[in-house]
């Protein structure tokens, strides 16, 4: 399996939606662990860079670096 590549500003899908019906999340923060803002309503959830590699299903925009 491949591994997904993603970065700092890139949205992201992930495989569970957020309570808020969004399934779409920007990363802003990276290093040991990594923090996603939902798209829909700003709620931000921060996880083990593991725990997110798993729930991560796809990149949907990279950032403009």
């Amino acid at each position: 399996m491949e591994k997904k590549q993603f970065g700092l500003h890139d949205v992201v899908e992930m495989k569970k939606p957020h309570p808020c019906g969004e399934n779409r999340w920007k990363i802003i923060r990276m290093g040991m662990d990594i923090r996603i803002k939902c798209l829909g309503c700003d709620h931000s959830v921060m996880l083990p860079r593991r725990e997110f590699a798993k729930k991560l299903k796809k990149v949907l925009e990279h950032s403009g670096e």
